[in-house]
């Protein structure tokens, strides 16, 4: 399994293109849209067509689809570049490379041919996934599981929806979306609830309020809506009644890539409190010479190795899961580095004193960014909780 570790002249080449993106068209852009006052000025749709033109937003997709088939190592090296520059695009483009995998592997031939050709062909297209409600979020990880509050009764074809979901990344933006809706609403959301296909414009479907973010604010999230929203039956993926199934058969590196997310909102850090150590002097000399300080930097360092070594190792095994896969790794790697990144965040602020309060050297705009994952893709604490479950179950 060393081979996870060691680029290869394929994984090289997309890195430099993704790179030169992140610098050339995400990182002059961010802080500008940052600090725009609503939420739905700082999303860019220029961000987004450039991501297309170059090939980046359909990277996931399979070759028959006009994509890459881009792996899921690669793609968590992919998601934590762009994070560098700016952690909102690089959530955009995570859940759009995650949910287009899921969409591959868990829609029928009919659903996909209707769907993945006019995806791969709109410059715009992004994805999302409709699970978090305004009631219930972490409640699935709970001893006792509740059902989700949005819910679907029977109806001549198809199936009748009532509800909201919430905190939905791309939720405003998104072409198509996988909704979890419980189906039984004698169970609960883990043996009771059904995935389904949702286009945009779909009667009975609207976007509610575009949430006004901390951090991470490049990336929109917002509520979606359900009044007696017919879906029909062609729009199931996988069986009524195992949503859950389409997401632990399907979209095993998910965790990873909100790990790599978070990791590169932690280079990005670093990488400023190094340049500012080198430069800062106090004492009568640089803040580097200080054996305090040089330590400091030592044991950022080890922590975004080690959180990328975790990260790596779940995405390449996500993809191989015959070669040692446990469910731990769906599960821990992003409560690691996201840990890792709020440390590495608050060292950074303290490195730079009252400059690092201020707006004009990023560091602020970093932190902001930093605590979003401390519970985005799952609040750590209950993430320690669902992995004990697998454990010792």
């Amino acid at each position: 399994m060393e081979r996870m570790f060691v680029l290869n002249d394929d994984q090289r080449a997309i890195l430099e293109t993704v790179g030169r993106f992140a610098r050339e068209e995400v990182a002059p852009r961010a802080a500008k849209l940052d600090a725009n006052q609503d939420p739905l000025d700082c999303y860019s749709f220029e961000i987004v067509e450039k991501a297309h033109e170059l090939g980046i937003r359909t990277m996931t997709l399979d070759e028959e689809w006009g994509g890459l088939g881009m792996d899921s190592l690669t793609t968590a090296m992919v998601v934590e570049e762009l994070a560098k520059a700016d952690m909102g695009v690089s959530v955009v483009m995570a859940q759009t490379f995650k949910i287009a995998q899921i969409m591959q592997r868990a829609l029928n031939a009919e659903q996909k041919a209707r769907v993945l050709p006019g995806f791969a062909k709109d410059p715009r297209g992004v994805l999302a996934i409709g699970m978090s409600e305004p009631g219930n979020g972490s409640d699935k990880h709970l001893s006792i599981p509740v059902p989700f509050a949005t819910h679907a009764t029977r109806a001549e074809g198809g199936w009748v929806v009532n509800g909201m979901k919430h905190f939905i990344s791309n939720g405003n933006r998104a072409s198509h979306y996988l909704l979890m809706v419980q189906t039984d609403r004698t169970k609960t959301m883990e043996d009771g609830a059904t995935c389904f296909l949702v286009e945009r414009g779909r009667p009975g479907f609207t976007i509610g309020r575009v949430h006004d973010k901390m951090g991470e604010r490049l990336a929109n999230n917002a509520e979606l809506v359900f009044q007696d929203c017919f879906i029909p039956d062609a729009n199931i993926v996988g069986e009524v009644g195992k949503s859950g199934a389409v997401f632990a058969d399907f979209s095993p590196q998910s965790n990873a890539y909100a790990g790599a997310t978070v990791l590169g909102v932690a280079v990005a850090l670093y990488e400023k409190a190094v340049a500012w150590a080198k430069t800062r002097v106090q004492g009568g000399k640089t803040l580097v010479g200080h054996d305090g300080i040089r330590a400091q930097l030592g044991e950022m360092r080890m922590l975004i190795d080690a959180s990328r070594a975790y990260i790596h190792r779940a995405a390449w095994l996500a993809d191989h899961r015959d070669q040692g896969w446990d469910a731990t790794l769906g599960i821990l790697p992003k409560a690691m580095a996201s840990q890792s990144a709020w440390k590495i965040a608050t060292w950074t602020l303290e490195i730079h004193g009252g400059h690092g309060y201020m707006k004009e050297l990023g560091v602020e705009k970093l932190v902001r960014d930093a605590a979003a994952f401390l519970h985005s893709d799952g609040v750590n604490r209950t993430l320690f909780l669902k992995a004990a479950k697998r454990l010792f179950r």
